[in-house]
């Protein structure tokens, strides 16, 4: 790579929007390389064509094509399981994720939505929306258990903010002898993850989506979770089986769920999980935050630096073909 590379920064998708917030904050950190925006998708063929970076949410095979002599492609996105990976690292591409950027803000989604339920705050949202001056019972989130699945950074960044509640945490991943800021760690096998769920208020999906946690909240995992357990979602949509959530929801056997994702996403209209007065449901922005850019930034700065000092620890956030 150039000393002074060319950055070429794709369209905002989810909002049909160039990301210009993004490409003003590569320029006031990288002003010795050449940022350029592409505001169609003719220009994201054109630019990345001489591009040394590429950087945003995908980067599809008839783009890449273009690329000659691209060296890094920096998603914009924690998850990368919608790109093209075998076919970046054909061309010699390195990828890297923006795992990590979301955590801070995830988290208090995280805590907002637990205090939300503990005190029944949408009772009471729902009674001033009806003018409605009627006590109702609160419960309260001291002495609660709050199992976190996934220790990533966002799970991490939950447990760690959870600490001053007075609750007892448990931690799920796939090492649990790495531990973490929990109470206890265990693993991902069945039994310790239902027996986990069985002790817990609030159990929260701060995890990828992977073949160990497809479904992994099914109708046998609901069925250990006690009538007084909430669902916080902030991972990804397929880790629960809709189905057997609604069904839940419908027999009244857990007590709510926040969901800021959803199988399928977008949600139906018609759909019935919509129908629940004890069901948040938000459009998956529990990862919007006005830090969004500068953190997005800031990342992609850290591994222009690192190429081209051939830093020996590797890019930050890489990830690698399967």
């Amino acid at each position: 790579m150039t000393e002074s590379p060319t950055i070429v920064v794709f369209r905002d998708t989810t909002h049909g929007l160039p990301a210009r917030e993004y490409a003003a904050e590569l320029r006031d950190r990288l002003p010795d390389c050449e940022v350029r925006l592409a505001r169609t998708p003719h220009q994201e063929r054109e630019y990345v064509a001489d591009a040394d970076i590429a950087t945003g949410e995908d980067i599809d095979r008839e783009v890449l094509a273009e690329a000659a002599n691209l060296d890094l492609f920096a998603c914009s996105w924690a998850g990368t399981e919608h790109l093209p990976l075998e076919a970046l690292a054909e061309r010699g591409v390195a990828v890297t994720s923006a795992a990590g950027i979301h955590a801070p803000n995830i988290a208090e989604t995280v805590v907002g939505c637990v205090l939300l339920f503990a005190r029944r705050l949408h009772e009471g949202l729902r009674r001033t929306r009806n003018r409605e001056w009627r006590h109702f019972q609160g419960h309260e989130l001291q002495g609660s258990t709050v199992t976190v699945v996934g220790m990533g950074s966002i799970g991490t960044a939950t447990l760690e903010r959870l600490a001053g509640f007075g609750v007892e945490t448990i931690g799920v991943r796939h090492t649990p002898s790495k531990g973490g800021p929990a109470d206890e760690v265990v693993g991902y096998d069945e039994a310790a993850v239902h027996e986990a769920f069985a002790r817990s208020e609030y159990v929260v999906l701060a995890c990828p989506l992977t073949e160990t946690t497809r479904g992994l909240l099914d109708e046998e995992a609901f069925a250990t979770l006690p009538p007084e357990a909430v669902l916080v979602n902030v991972g990804r949509g397929k880790v629960v089986d809709t189905d057997a959530l609604t069904a839940a929801l419908e027999r009244q056997s857990i007590r709510g769920a926040a969901l800021d994702v959803v199988d399928p996403e977008p949600l139906p209209a018609d759909h019935p999980l919509w129908r629940f007065e004890n069901v948040l449901v938000t459009p998956h922005n529990a990862g919007h935050s006005p830090q969004h850019w500068p953190r997005l930034a800031a990342l992609l700065a850290e591994n222009v630096d690192r190429l081209r000092e051939s830093d020996a620890d590797g890019l930050k956030n890489e990830v690698l073909a399967p």
